[in-house]
């Protein structure tokens, strides 16, 4: 109930509210554009400046590598379990959006934290990037396994929108996923923040502090907006579907504080690593899975991971991943 008092929070519901009441209320992509790039670069300027405190010690090691492999376990998972009651194209679609990372959901963790005075590791930013494309990859070899059981020969498929950097092979994956600019932005900014240290620190201090609140607010009343408009993509699906938007985070999540407790991870850590793995994305995997895998369905992965699944970690499962590593973390 605390959660829902806080500012950013409300106006996400608010966004929520207006957008059930087909209110012509709107943020211009532009400037929905320019909040997410704000976001990006002053979480990647704190996460460097946290570094440059701290140092790469075996703690961060480890919890990189615990990022990673939740990035390619989650997935997995998704895929083994969604094959059962989807075609593979679907499958694998679902299994990719949910084995990535939402970098709003976790920016908004991280404020979370930050309110609470509860520590955490500045390479927890780092471990947000990390997570982002092994997801993507799985997926695409998820697909090509499809198509070869089901006899379909792979097809290029022309749309209205511009053609993608890559062609659906694994190094086009790649080679957008570290290209892409709001990646290179977070990664870019955690250097200067390491590089400039506590100077820099001080000098963004009005850049990164006073205005990350407001900026956050205002991006998470675009996020209710389209919440909503999303949520309907949802009427007439497989309650399954529904079931594992709203449960799978949940495993996932289960899956993170396991890894947390056997590794040592701090509280604060542990809860951030909670929520990426519970996390959806709604942005990267979508734009490439429709030109990678064609076969897929988009209302579904997408109208399931920002209809229902962003809402829910951002108005319950964050509070309750923390309190939940709070408890069970030494």
């Amino acid at each position: 109930m605390q959660n829902l008092l806080d500012p950013a929070i409300l106006f996400f519901v608010f966004g929520i509210f207006a957008g059930l009441l087909k209110s012509n209320l709107e943020i211009p992509p532009q400037i929905a554009r320019f909040l997410s790039l704000y976001l990006l670069m002053a979480l990647g300027l704190k996460g460097g400046f946290a570094l440059a405190k701290s140092g790469l010690t075996a703690e961060v090691s480890v919890s990189l590598a615990c990022a990673i492999g939740l990035a390619m376990a989650v997935p997995a998972i998704g895929y083994a379990l969604l094959r059962r009651f989807l075609n593979g194209f679907d499958a694998a679609a679902i299994a990719a959006t949910y084995g990535s990372v939402s970098a709003v959901t976790f920016i908004t963790a991280v404020q979370f934290l930050d309110g609470r005075n509860i520590v955490y590791g500045g390479h927890m930013a780092a471990a947000m990037a990390l997570m982002e494309s092994p997801a993507i990859i799985m997926a695409i070899l998820f697909a090509k396994l499809a198509r070869q059981h089901e006899g379909a020969a792979a097809r290029k498929v022309e749309t209205a929108t511009p053609a993608t950097a890559h062609d659906g092979s694994i190094g086009g994956i790649l080679r957008e996923s570290f290209t892409d600019g709001a990646q290179l932005l977070l990664l870019g900014a955690m250097v200067v923040g390491l590089v400039t240290g506590d100077s820099g620190k001080a000098a963004m201090q009005p850049f990164t502090g006073d205005l990350f609140k407001g900026m956050l607010s205002f991006f998470l009343l675009d996020m209710g907006l389209q919440a909503a408009k999303n949520m309907g993509q949802l009427r007439g699906k497989s309650p399954w579907l529904l079931a594992y938007a709203l449960l799978g985070p949940l495993v996932h999540a289960g899956l993170a504080l396991a890894l947390g407790m056997m590794t040592g991870m701090s509280q604060g850590d542990t809860a951030l690593l909670m929520v990426l793995a519970a996390s959806a994305s709604y942005i990267a995997v979508p734009a490439v899975i429709r030109h990678a895998i064609p076969e897929a369905n988009p209302s579904i992965y997408f109208g399931m991971s920002l209809g229902l699944t962003f809402p829910f970690n951002i108005l319950i499962g964050i509070p309750l991943y923390t309190q939940i590593a709070q408890r069970y973390v030494t």
